[in-house]
């Protein structure tokens, strides 16, 4: 087991309260394996990825749980050893690179400088690895292109230059926010297509986090799905594909658009919008925007249970058993 992290609580505490970000969860990740976070912004996704990372900033804490890395818990790690971790074994590519990388430094400036933070070489042997990096992870012309600002670059390429710097350390596990946010299509499949390859070549391990259930079914082993702050099923990807539970999940496989839908009917859309964080309601929070709320979803929070190969967070299935009045 490479990953496991163990009833992790993430919290930020406001003025007007306490936000539960991540609330309690739990999932492992082992060795070669692509595992997908999916969700709506807010459902605590980033937050997640961040809490393993030590990256969250003031006032976002780690209030409970373990982050264990080959058996390590993250979070009683020195600040030290945590940044021996951070870039070498453990890596992350952010969502927007034209935030990431700095506008006013080469491309292998930055690089170069990621490689002499982590390695002892030397400026020369630095270069060289830079311009192997950037044809790695398919850069035409590497040698010209790394004397390029980051303005100089398309979006495809500067996520690609984030990918490089990623990989620069050989880390067993790469995290991957959103990396297709603000790409066409087109250029969406390569990005996905070069993390594929580079999880082969690299035989690395890629947590890959993402609101589109698209590139999910591209790229991803096994897909967990949350909804404010908690898991509400989890399961391989052809089975949440071919046998999805939730109403939440149900309702994201229907907003997706399909070449064979002839008819005018406009796109399916989840009804209401995500609940405040500061004022969740007492039972499920989905409750309010499901198809199938029932009586008992108000009140009270459902167990993350076992369903068909799935774990899945909903009463429908308890109902089975018991029944049920819906509302």
């Amino acid at each position: 087991m490479l990953l496991e992290v163990k009833n992790l609580k993430t919290e930020f505490k406001l003025k007007k309260g306490v936000v539960n970000a991540v609330d309690d969860i739990s999932f492992s990740l082992d060795k070669g394996k692509i595992l997908a976070i999916v969700g709506e912004s807010g459902s605590g996704k980033s937050v997640t990825s961040l809490s393993i990372m030590g990256l969250l900033q003031d006032p976002g804490r780690v209030a409970e749980g373990e982050i264990l890395f080959k058996g390590k818990d993250l979070l009683k790690m020195s600040k030290a050893e945590k940044r021996s971790v951070r870039g070498n074994q453990i890596s992350m590519i952010f969502q927007e690179p034209m935030t990431s990388l700095n506008p006013v430094y080469r491309i292998k400036d930055q690089i170069m400088e990621s490689i002499m933070t982590h390695m002892k070489v030397s400026k020369k042997e630095a270069l060289k690895r830079t311009i192997e990096m950037l044809e790695i992870v398919g850069i035409p012309s590497a040698e010209k292109r790394a004397y390029d600002y980051p303005h100089q670059m398309s979006g495809g390429m500067r996520q690609r230059v984030m990918i490089a710097m990623a990989l620069i350390g050989n880390p067993e596990l790469l995290i991957a926010d959103e990396p297709t946010t603000a790409l066409d299509v087109t250029i969406q499949a390569q990005i996905l297509d070069l993390l594929y390859h580079m999880r082969e070549k690299f035989n690395m391990a890629v947590m890959l986090i993402t609101h589109d259930l698209g590139v999910v079914s591209e790229a991803a082993d096994h897909v967990i799905v949350m909804y404010c702050g908690k898991i509400v099923e989890e399961a391989d990807v052809r089975s949440l594909f071919e046998n999805p539970l939730h109403p939440y999940t149900l309702g994201l496989l229907r907003s997706i658009p399909r070449l064979e839908d002839e008819n005018d009917e406009p796109l399916y859309m989840i009804k209401g919008m995500v609940p405040n964080p500061l004022n969740m309601p007492a039972g499920c929070p989905f409750s309010d925007r499901c198809d199938s709320c029932m009586d008992r979803c108000r009140k009270e929070m459902p167990q993350l249970v076992e369903k068909d190969g799935h774990k899945v967070r909903c009463f429908l299935y308890e109902d089975e058993r018991q029944g049920g009045k819906r509302t």
